[in-house]
């Protein structure tokens, strides 16, 4: 398996030092800015859009990627952008200082205001940087939860298995029946299984030993959403044993 480049490979490659170029122009300090304010004021732009893919050019970059935020509070942005500074090696250790307090106090807000995307960013971001060993476990899980409906719904789409009722006489066996997956591992009893409920409860009081918890639990949640519309979510309207629900309401 290929292993991430190590300092030395980064400071020899000419792609590096082109992804950081003009990192110096850009004036974010530690020190500039009022978060309380910036929490109330809104980004402008005509229509909000989605990067995919990253410009090699810093600035370029940073102004496709802030389409992401219109109509968004600026904090939402300023937290993007620091995650752009740090991933890019721009003042790397600075940035990541004043990303790391910026959660600290801001943990409600950014959780309440972030889109999924970011919350992710900012797990990864902590697991690369942070020097707590806690942390970096617990914010794996969201990271884990993440990726795994990222798959599985990738392959939902390259299948186009799009029709979302489940096939009564394979129910009925998921039910009443041990489904072998792989490994010793079995399926899941759609709609009694208390398999979810279970992991609910140890997920719960996992990330209550940390203030940063909350954002592994906000994804969590998130998945459930009828509108977000992942095997969670599914699994959620075909559960009918309240018991062994797995949501909060």
């Amino acid at each position: 398996m290929k292993k991430p480049r190590s300092r030395i490979q980064n400071l020899l490659s000419l792609n590096y030092h082109r992804k950081r170029f003009g990192g110096s122009a850009i004036e974010y300090s530690t020190c500039d800015h009022d978060w309380q304010a910036m929490k109330n004021q809104t980004i402008h732009g005509d229509t909000l859009a989605y990067t995919h893919g990253a410009d090699k050019n810093l600035q370029s970059h940073l102004d496709n990627l802030k389409n992401e935020f219109v109509g968004a509070p600026e904090l939402n942005y300023h937290h993007a952008l620091l995650i752009v500074l740090i991933r890019r090696g721009v003042n790397a250790q600075d940035n990541f200082k004043q990303f790391e307090r910026l959660w600290n106090q801001e943990y409600q807000f950014l959780t309440t205001s972030l889109n999924t995307r970011w919350l992710i960013s900012a797990c990864d971001t902590f697991i690369d940087h942070s020097q707590d060993e806690h942390l970096k476990a617990l914010l794996m899980n969201a990271v884990i939860l993440i990726n795994t409906i990222k798959l599985q719904e990738s392959e939902r789409f390259l299948t186009k298995s799009s029709d979302n009722q489940p096939n009564e006489e394979r129910l009925q066996y998921l039910q009443q029946s041990r489904l072998s997956l792989f490994d010793g591992v079995s399926g899941f009893a759609v709609g009694t299984d208390d398999t979810l409920r279970n992991m609910r409860w140890r997920l719960d009081k996992l990330c209550q030993s940390h203030s940063l918890g909350i954002i592994v639990i906000t994804v969590f949640n998130r998945l459930q959403l009828p509108d977000s519309d992942t095997v969670y979510s599914r699994f959620r309207q075909a559960h009918n044993r309240e018991k062994t629900s797995w949501w909060t309401n």
